[in-house]
């Protein structure tokens, strides 16, 4: 076969660094566009991306050519740049270190979709240790609770 092709599609879940909230929602609606742009330059197709005001959630199919670890260094680190270039009043802004990323089943899509535009409203019931904890268990995923929240 003379190409490649892949459906991979993920959902990722990051914080902000120390999970300070500074996604306001003024930050968001410029942020969150600016992200799924730097997936489409990936070769990427973002679906959607939101989240509330101390992380963010990304469903994204991931080219064939592009790594996982690689799409999100590039997004972390240019999106983060470019708060501190558009709202010089932001200094601490960042991401942590780390991500989550789980797998999706195209036939899932539009309930993972629905499932993130809802993060506001989720969130007022549900923290983001709890949803990630959840998505641990749900995933199957090993996990020392020591190394998720340092």
């Amino acid at each position: 076969m003379p190409h490649s092709f892949a459906s991979l599609l993920v959902h990722v879940i990051f914080s902000t660094k120390n999970r300070v909230c500074d996604l306001s929602p003024e930050l968001a609606a410029r942020l969150f566009p600016y992200m799924a742009g730097i997936v489409r330059e990936r070769k990427g197709v973002p679906l959607i991306i939101n989240g509330p005001a101390d992380h963010v959630h990304l469903l994204v199919y991931v080219s064939v050519t592009e790594s996982i670890a690689d799409l999100l260094r590039v997004v972390k680190t240019n999106s983060s740049r470019w708060v501190h270039e558009q709202f010089p009043e932001q200094k601490r802004f960042g991401w942590q270190a780390g991500y989550g990323a789980f797998t999706v089943s195209s036939s899932r899509a539009a309930d993972v979709t629905d499932y993130i535009a809802a993060q506001q409203e989720h969130h007022r019931r549900v923290s983001f240790q709890e949803e990630f904890l959840t998505f641990q268990r749900k995933h199957g995923m090993a996990y020392d609770v020591r190394d998720l929240w340092g």
